[in-house]
C-alpha cells in the first residue's frame, strides 16, 4: 500500500507550516512558555476563529469540519516539528475525544461546537499519584447521592489543567477494580471543593496540573454515558490521542534531524564542515531511520483511526513506542552534534529534547505500549 497526502491535506499542511514559521519560531517559544498561562491566547483565538484547526474532527452536525484522524495526524506533524505551545492536543485529543466517544448527544450538542470554534478548552482528568495510565490506576470514587454524584480523589500530569474550561475526571464506583465501574464525568473548575495546582514540569513548552477533589459534588446530567460503563469511552480515547501524539513526536524527530544536518553543514573542523565527517554523518543516517519508521507507523495508525479499525489498539501502542524512541533518539543526538552548545538557552535542541523527555512518559512508555501489543497478539 502506497500511502500519500492528498491535495487538500498537503494544502493543510502547507498552510500550517507557514502559519507555524511566523507564530511558534524559537523567540516566541521561549515567550509564552514562561507565561502564567503557558501560549499565546491571541494565537490559539486565531487558529479557532480563522484556520478551524480545533474543528477538523468534530462532525459536521456539531459545527465541525468532519475530516478524519489522516487530516489531524498530518496537522499534528507540523505542530511538533514548530513546538507549538496551546491547548490544542489536550482539548481535541485528549478531552475532545473523551466528549466523541463517551458524552450523550446533550452533552456533545452543548460543548462540541464550542470546542470545533476553539472557545473552549477541555483537560482529562485520569492518572494519578501511581502514574498509571490505564484503569488500574483509577483510585478516585464517585458515589451516587440522590440526584449527584460525590467525586473523591487526586489526579495527577493532567494536560493543561491550570486554564480548562471543562474536566473530563475518570472515577470508579467505591469496592470496584479493573475496568469495572469507571466512569466519566464533566467538571466544571469552579466547583466547590475543586482545587487545581500547576505542576513543576521539565518540559516547559507543556503544562500539567495537579487537581484534587474533595467531595466535589456534580448533577447528573455531567455523567457520560451510562454509570460504570465509561472503560470502553477512556480506552478510545487514550488509543487515539496515542495516535496523535506520535505524529506530534514525528514532526519533533524531523525538526531534530533537520536542525542537526543544518548545523552540521555550518560547523568547521580541521578546516572543513562536520558534516563530513563519517561519524556525523552515519549518525544523521540512523536518526533519518529512525524518523522514517516512526513516520510509517504514525501514518498506518492514523489510517488505521480513520477507518475506526479494531486494530486500534495495536496501532495506536506501535505508534506511540517508536515514536517515542525515535523523538528521543533524534533531539538527543541533535544535542551531540550541536556539542556544548546544544544545550544552552539561545539553541533550540534542548527544547526539542525537553518535549521528547516528557511526550515519551506520556500516556505511556515505550515497554507500557510494547507490553499492551504483547497482550494483544496473544
Amino acid at each position: 500500500m502506497r500511502f500519500a497526502f492528498t491535495e487538500e491535506q498537503q494544502e493543510l499542511r502547507a498552510m500550517a507550516r507557514s502559519f507555524l514559521a511566523e507564530h511558534s519560531t524559537g523567540e516566541h517559544i521561549r515567550q509564552v512558555m514562561t507565561t502564567d498561562l503557558g501560549y499565546d491566547d491571541k494565537v490559539w483565538q486565531r487558529i479557532g476563529a480563522e484556520l478551524g484547526w480545533p474543528a477538523i474532527i468534530v462532525p459536521e452536525e456539531y459545527g465541525g469540519l468532519g475530516l478524519s484522524y489522516v487530516e489531524l495526524v498530518g496537522l499534528l506533524e507540523c505542530m511538533g516539528e514548530a513546538l507549538l505551545c496551546s491547548p490544542f492536543f489536550s482539548s481535541v485529543c485528549l478531552g475532545g475525544n473523551a466528549l466523541l466517544h463517551g458524552g450523550t448527544v446533550a452533552q456533545k450538542q452543548q460543548y462540541l461546537p464550542q470546542l470545533a470554534q476553539g472557545q473552549l478548552r477541555v483537560a482529562l482528568a485520569i492518572t494519578e499519584a501511581n502514574g498509571l495510565w490505564n484503569s488500574q490506576g483509577i483510585e478516585t470514587t464517585a458515589t451516587r447521592a440522590g440526584d449527584e454524584f460525590v467525586l473523591s480523589g487526586s489526579k495527577r500530569y493532567v494536560l493543561d489543567g491550570h486554564c480548562a474550561d471543562l474536566l473530563v475526571v475518570a472515577a470508579r464506583a467505591e469496592g470496584t477494580k479493573g475496568h469495572e465501574g469507571v466512569s466519566l464525568f464533566l467538571v466544571e473548575p469552579g466547583s466547590e471543593g475543586l482545587d487545581v495546582q500547576p505542576l513543576p514540569t521539565m518540559d516547559q513548552t507543556r503544562r500539567l496540573a495537579q487537581i484534587e477533589l474533595q467531595e466535589v459534588r456534580v448533577p447528573a446530567s455531567s455523567l457520560m454515558g451510562k454509570e460504570g460503563e465509561g472503560i470502553d469511552a477512556l480506552h478510545k480515547t487514550l488509543d487515539l490521542a496515542s495516535i496523535a501524539l506520535a505524529a506530534e513526536q514525528v514532526g519533533g524527530a524531523q525538526r531534530s534531524l533537520d536542525l542537526a544536518v543544518e548545523y552540521a553543514k555550518g560547523r568547521e573542523q580541521f578546516g572543513r564542515p562536520i558534516a563530513g565527517f563519517q561519524a556525523i554523518k552515519h549518525k544523521c543516517a540512523d536518526m533519518m531511520v529512525a524518523v522514517e519508521c516512526a513516520r510509517s507507523a504514525a501514518y498506518y495508525a492514523g489510517c488505521v483511526a480513520a477507518e475506526d479499525s479494531d486494530e486500534i489498539p495495536i496501532a495506536a501502542s506501535l505508534a506511540k513506542a517508536t515514536a517515542s524512541e525515535a523523538f528521543f533518539r533524534c533531539a538527543a543526538d541533535n544535542i551531540q552534534i550541536h556539542g556544548g552548545v546544544g544545550f544552552t538557552w539561545e539553541y533550540d535542541p534542548h527544547l526539542y529534547f525537553k518535549r521528547a523527555k516528557s511526550t515519551e512518559a506520556f500516556l505511556g512508555d515505550p515497554s507500557y505500549h510494547r507490553e499492551r501489543i504483547a497482550k494483544h497478539i496473544l
